[in-house]
């Protein structure tokens, strides 16, 4: 099966040795050719042959060995594929709080502060407006005038659980007692006496004044326990529509930037590896993957010089929160495992031989070729496969 290559004029007839040293020559030149081409080609993302140089027409091989040629083993391993990119570590975007009631601010948190359930996030007239939990804000004014209107809603629903879940008696539990039924029915729970009766014995345990009644402005409903960002108003400001200040998750989390056309590969749950600053490597996993696309089309070049290739904002976050405790932010490099063939034979990318008909092959050490097909490159190696290649094999190689 094994063909011969077309001598090259350069070739010396003079002397069998010089020949014989010039097709090991040939040889070691294409597989590095070969090896160089390849390794270029990954590195550029794009894969093909029409880099390397062809082998010459078999049927004028002399069938003799490569003494001094290398050689290696064909190994059956997992190869994988991998793409570094850079990201910011930080506590994630920021959201902005406003206040929404009418009094002056009085008194505000200090930058770094984690805020949980039941706590004052900052202080309105010098009584505290305090973080509950939920997806809902309080849009209304909740009190005995609510009750005799039968007034429900998820609203209700954000300040029953939360009082529940600080302890307090909330009575039973009317949810889904008041389905919705028209234009001025809501789903949700239904405000009662026994809820308010709760909300009043909360207000006194934390210094407020009893009425019994939840106003606008009172609460900030927020999805969890936050940190303090940037506290963007003064003492003395009104809250009314006030920038207040910015909170952000607790857990620090990297935002990388990935080409749209990249991010089909990459999935929640993946694992990947952040770079620190001070080239400490630590594990991480993927969170979420962007579902909006950012930038124009593909190629377009952004006006200032920049890429504006469209892209995706992928989440990541250190699987040891400890491991980032000393940086609140820094810029980083995450690297994605994009591709991995499980359990294939692979050869060193100079190992590979590009026929002139088209394709590759591996070179036994007796001078016999093997066909091969190509699957992934990836680190210096090639996944191969074909009738007659086999694992342990011995083959001649350039690196």
């Amino acid at each position: 099966m094994a063909r011969g290559r077309t001598r090259g004029a350069a070739h010396s007839s003079a002397d069998s040795g010089g020949r014989g040293r010039g097709r090991a020559g040939g040889r070691t030149g294409r597989r590095i050719a070969v090896a160089v081409a390849v390794l270029a080609v990954v590195a550029g993302g794009v894969y093909g042959g029409t880099a390397l140089k062809r082998h010459g027409d078999a049927s004028h091989a002399e069938p003799a060995g490569v003494p001094s040629a290398q050689t290696t083993l064909v190994r059956r391993t997992d190869l994988s594929d991998s793409k570094a990119l850079p990201g910011t570590l930080g506590y994630g975007a920021a959201l902005t709080i406003r206040g929404a009631g009418k009094g002056l601010i009085t008194k505000l948190p200090a930058p770094g502060s984690t805020i949980t359930r039941g706590k004052p996030l900052y202080w309105e007239d010098d009584q505290p407006v305090t973080v509950f939990y939920g997806d809902t804000p309080v849009f209304r004014t909740l009190d005995e005038a609510a009750v005799k209107a039968g007034a429900s809603g998820t609203d209700v629903t954000v300040l029953a659980d939360n009082l529940k879940a600080l302890g307090y008696d909330i009575g039973p539990e009317p949810r889904g007692t008041q389905p919705a039924t028209g234009a001025d029915k809501a789903p949700g729970t239904l405000l009662t006496s026994p809820l308010l009766d709760a909300l009043k014995r909360w207000q006194r345990d934390t210094g407020r004044q009893q009425t019994g009644t939840l106003s606008v402005g009172q609460l900030v409903v927020l999805p969890g326990a936050v940190r303090v960002g940037a506290v963007k108003a003064q003492l003395g400001d009104p809250a009314a529509a006030a920038e207040v200040l910015s909170v952000t998750s607790r857990r620090k989390s990297v935002s990388v930037t990935v080409n749209a056309g990249d991010a089909d590969r990459i999935h929640r749950g993946d694992k990947v590896s952040i770079a620190l600053p001070d080239a400490r490597e630590v594990p991480g996993k993927v969170t979420s993957v962007g579902t909006t696309v950012q930038g124009g089309a593909a190629g377009e070049s952004d006006p200032t010089g920049g890429d504006a290739s469209p892209s995706l904002q992928v989440t990541v976050v250190p699987v040891d929160s400890d491991s980032v405790k000393n940086l609140d932010a820094a810029s980083v490099r995450v690297t994605f495992t994009t591709q991995t063939r499980e359990n294939v034979l692979t050869v060193p990318v100079g190992a590979l031989l590009a026929l002139q008909e088209g394709g590759y092959a591996l070179q036994r050490p007796d001078g016999r070729l093997i066909p091969v097909e190509t699957g992934l490159f990836a680190k210096g190696r090639v996944e191969v496969s074909g009738a007659g290649v086999e694992e342990g094999e011995r083959v001649v190689t350039a690196s």
